[in-house]
């Protein structure tokens, strides 16, 4: 297994990256999906960390509060990919009502859920730009139309990673003018 300070090194870089070209603006939502699992090198689902969570929750919670961004944290598949949020933070959410527990929601879940300030679990978002690791799919909770960011790591831990960001829907055919910096 990584160590955990170089697993917090891999999340700090990735979400460097992920945020300098991800095109965010205060106040926009990002999404993250994690299965510490596989960051240790095991079966999505099988083998959950707290420790590990805690490193990864505390450096993507730092560099999402940093831009004035609000975070959500994907539920594992066994409470439907909900989401952990700050009430605060919903407008549109439905809330639901389940706990996450380490096998089910996830330590990642669990972790937010017992460190946001007024914590709600919600069924579904439109975030403006996310993290994947350990390919746990959170394109369903993305805006249309999300773009991939290509990542310098493509693991963290043993984990695959992937991130996305989103921009607005290019309409209106051949006589259209875009906006390049949307883009």
């Amino acid at each position: 297994m990584h160590s955990i300070e170089t697993i917090r090194q891999e999340v700090h870089t990735a979400m460097e990256e992920l945020l300098t070209v991800a095109k965010v603006h205060e106040g926009q939502l990002f999404v993250v999906g994690c299965s510490t699992s596989e960051i240790c090198g095991k079966k999505i689902g099988t083998d959950s960390h707290e420790d590990v969570a805690a490193v990864v929750f505390d450096e993507i919670y730092k560099a999402v509060s940093e831009r004035g961004l609000y975070l959500a944290v994907q539920c594992c598949e066994h409470l439907n990919r909900a989401l952990v949020m700050e009430r605060e933070t919903m407008t549109w959410e439905e809330e639901c009502n389940v706990v996450p527990q380490l096998h089910a929601g996830g330590a990642m879940a669990m972790t937010a859920y017992n460190r946001f300030k007024d914590p709600v679990i919600v069924e579904f978002i439109q975030a403006d730009a996310g993290i994947d690791i350990g390919d746990t799919f959170i394109g369903m909770h993305m805006k249309h139309v999300t773009v991939p960011v290509r990542l310098s790591l493509k693991e963290i831990g043993e984990a695959h990673v992937t991130a996305c960001r989103v921009r607005p829907k290019s309409i209106g055919g051949i006589r259209a003018v875009y906006n390049d910096a949307l883009l």
